[in-house]
């Protein structure tokens, strides 16, 4: 299918962020464990980052730095799908050649998979709308405001 025989390097970096701070070093934990199990990959090596405190916000931070070696090109796009690296740099090889078939095949599994959560988005869009008519019956048959009309109020004027 390639005419690649060599195997791709690839140095990618995968960021987690939530809170509470044992959740992103368990959540990081699990995606090491995967980059290390992978069966489409070998994971060369690792570098995992401390949690980091982000600066007003009640989140944390934390990354891991991986070199993979995949036998295939394809496999890479694989990859970014189901690991959702905030970037991927190709180490080796420097210069490649490939053939059409295989640029056609990447091409149109990547267009699959965006067509795939763009359906996802619409269905769940969808979802949230029928909801919040739903939520706005409810809250008139109750006498309650709507959600939309709901003011919030914030911390500073409740101490005045």
């Amino acid at each position: 299918m390639e005419e690649v025989k060599t195997k791709i390097k690839v140095r990618a970096i995968m960021e987690i962020m939530g809170s509470p701070e044992e959740h992103v070093n368990k959540t990081m934990n699990m995606v090491v464990e995967k980059l290390k199990n992978s069966d489409y990959f070998e994971c060369i090596s690792e570098k995992v980052s401390e949690s980091t405190k982000i600066e007003d916000r009640p989140f944390w931070s934390k990354f891991v730095e991986a070199e993979l070696e995949f036998k295939e090109l394809d496999m890479i796009t694989g990859f970014c799908f189901d690991f959702m690296p905030s970037t991927i740099e190709i180490l080796e090889p420097s210069k490649a050649e490939f053939d059409r078939e295989t640029m056609n095949n990447l091409w149109n599994d990547l267009i699959a998979r965006l067509h795939q959560y763009d359906m996802l988005v619409k269905n769940l869009h969808a979802e949230n709308v029928v909801l919040k008519r739903e939520m706005e019956k409810l809250s008139v048959k109750a006498g309650q405001p709507k959600p939309t009309e709901a003011v919030v109020e914030k911390d500073e004027e409740k101490k005045e």
